[in-house]
């Protein structure tokens, strides 16, 4: 059969990019599925519609946080109370980030996410929340004033990746222990330009960097240079200072790569045309 369910011997049933033959062809096509009145509602969770509904999300994400500007991601538990410490530090990170130039990225949800949204929106900046569709746990909290909710988590975590210039994670479960690790093996494997990640909390993050220093460093697994990529400090203000810092120098850095390919190019570009023909006065 064609696509419009005609009879074609040997050449099988074609849908879009799919091809079926013998026993997999389809009784009817399609269109007839499209326009029967008594299919119910079981096709809205089948493979392909959800292969739509993920494209969706993606498109809407990309929509929403293409003019954000300069971020930065903030992680941290949802389980932190507002008279936490780490509430508080969660706050001063956000409102620091503004004040510094940066809009706000967090889960959107309660706890550290909340605090630092809370702290973004209060200085008069963005407050982004990515939320998530839980079975648990309350939705975007109040603070944010852009706000996405996705149903999946690999959607989610693109935008927290592609629109921020780096990464401040506060003590928390293991949602925020996988953002770390994922930011942390993308730079390791350089998926992405290298960005700045700071860890916030040496009594609540010192047992997991000896652990990997003294084990994972130690039997070979890891290298040195990993270790590199992530900063640990108790101190907010020092959080957002080196993410700063760090940002303007890997852009400078990365300047001068540029600089220094363009002047290769341009030298290599020379070198093929090379010496210019002398030029002749009068007839030949």
């Amino acid at each position: 059969m064609s696509d419009d369910g005609i009879p074609q011997s040997g050449r099988g049933y074609r849908r879009g990019p799919v091809l079926l033959r013998g026993n997999q062809i389809p009784q009817t096509t399609t269109d007839q599925r499209l326009l029967a009145s008594d299919q119910g509602s079981d096709w809205l969770h089948g493979d392909p519609w959800r292969v739509m509904r993920i494209q969706s999300e993606f498109v809407e994400g990309f929509g929403a946080l293409a003019e954000l500007g300069p971020a930065v991601s903030v992680f941290g538990s949802a389980r932190t109370k507002p008279d936490h410490e780490d509430y508080l530090a969660g706050e001063t990170v956000g409102r620091l980030l503004v004040e510094a130039g940066y809009a706000v990225i967090t889960g959107g949800g309660p706890g550290v996410m909340e605090a630092a949204n809370k702290g973004a929106a209060e200085a008069g900046g963005t407050s982004v929340g990515l939320g998530i569709e839980l079975p648990f746990e309350q939705g975007v909290n109040e603070y944010v004033n852009l706000g996405i909710n996705f149903r999946y988590f690999f959607a989610r975590k693109t935008m927290f990746l592609k629109y921020a210039q780096g990464f401040i994670v506060m003590p928390g479960g293991f949602g925020t222990f996988d953002e770390l690790f994922e930011a942390v093996t993308l730079v390791q494997t350089h998926k992405v330009t290298q960005f700045p990640l700071v860890l916030v909390g040496k009594e609540y993050w010192g047992g997991l960097l000896e652990w990997i220093r003294s084990t994972a460093l130690a039997h070979g697994t890891i290298s040195q240079a990993d270790l590199d990529i992530i900063y640990l400090t108790d101190d907010p203000a020092e959080a957002v200072e080196h993410v700063v810092e760090r940002v303007h120098q890997i852009e400078a850095e990365q300047a001068a790569l540029q600089a220094a390919a363009a002047a290769e190019r341009a030298t290599e570009e020379a070198a093929l045309e090379g010496p210019g023909l002398p030029s002749t006065v009068g007839g030949a």
